[in-house]
């Protein structure tokens, strides 16, 4: 009997097309991953061969993968994700755990949320070696776990029911202005009023308060928008505005500010998400559950929450 099954794509070239794919170049994935370029172009080629079809194309802004390509990517990244995690899952935590995680975050929740937790997992677990991403960068936490570019991801838990999610105390948002204010309750007709400095607007903090205004009938007819946190504090404590910031990104209060409570209460609801067929697994498994313990005693997301 002839065997008819289609030649079937090797890891490692799944891995040179994620890798190109990835960096913009074949020149920028063979320096970021220690191996020659003519590595990279002939597993690219030999897959492309069996795939009867270019998957990638340069062009002057660098390497970017065909529609065929882009449909081909996904399952790359699926079936090396499919591979490694079949050696995972056979891992035991009370016998050691070994590899490597990633971790993506908001900056915020990466300050204040996650050393403990990564001292704490490294000290039982230093085997497995953890890195840690800024979330913005990579497109958001929720995008990096559903492309496999990240492991596990502090998110607002809202924005992702698709993925599994582990809760986290809420953050809460504050508002802060010039210590000269005082500290007498905020009114709504005193955020209608003032100049409001806040996030960029693709940013999902600068949604939620939007909504939060607009639902109260809050016109918002003077609003700056600045990328750094540090700058819009700055620009506040120098009196060019006020702005409404979830606690862990105040944390800690310049000197000169004041942060007080909505009047009505409005927090983001954090999590730690993954994958859901990756949730399971020891070494995933392992950082949820040190991440879950640190912030259950954590005085920042008591007062956060």
């Amino acid at each position: 009997m002839t065997d008819r099954t289609p030649p079937a794509p090797s890891l490692a070239q799944l891995r040179a097309l994620i890798a190109v794919a990835d960096a913009g170049g074949f020149g920028e994935a063979a320096a970021e991953h220690g191996v020659s370029q003519s590595t990279l172009s002939e597993a690219v080629a030999k897959l492309e061969t069996l795939a009867g079809r270019p998957l990638l194309r340069r062009t002057p802004g660098g390497t970017v993968p065909t529609d065929a390509g882009l449909r081909t990517l996904g399952h790359a990244r699926a079936a090396v994700q499919a591979a490694t995690d079949a050696l995972l899952a056979a891992q035991d935590e009370d016998g050691g755990l070994s590899g490597a995680l990633r971790v993506a975050s908001m900056r915020s929740a990466a300050t204040h949320l996650l050393p403990l937790a990564l001292a704490a997992f490294r000290s039982r677990h230093p085997r497995v070696s953890v890195t840690l991403l800024d979330a913005e960068s990579h497109g958001g936490g929720a995008p990096a776990v559903r492309s496999g570019r990240v492991d596990l991801a502090v998110i607002v838990a809202d924005e992702a029911p698709d993925l599994r999610l582990h809760p986290l105390p809420p953050d809460e948002y504050l508002f802060v202005a010039p210590a000269s204010r005082g500290t007498h309750p905020v009114t709504l007709d005193e955020l209608a009023a003032g100049s409001l400095i806040f996030s960029p607007t693709h940013d999902s903090c600068d949604r939620r308060i939007r909504s939060y205004l607009t639902a109260r009938g809050v016109l918002l007819a003077s609003v700056t928008h600045i990328e750094q946190d540090s700058v819009i504090l700055s620009m506040v404590g120098h009196g060019l505005g006020i702005t409404v910031m979830p606690t862990l990104a105040l944390l800690p209060l310049p000197p000169g500010l004041v942060a007080l409570p909505l009047p009505d209460p409005l927090s983001r609801p954090l999590a730690l998400a993954a994958l859901p067929h990756r949730a399971t697994l020891p070494l995933l498994r392992a950082f949820t559950g040190a991440v879950l313990a640190s912030v259950a005693g954590s005085a920042v997301l008591n007062r956060a929450g």
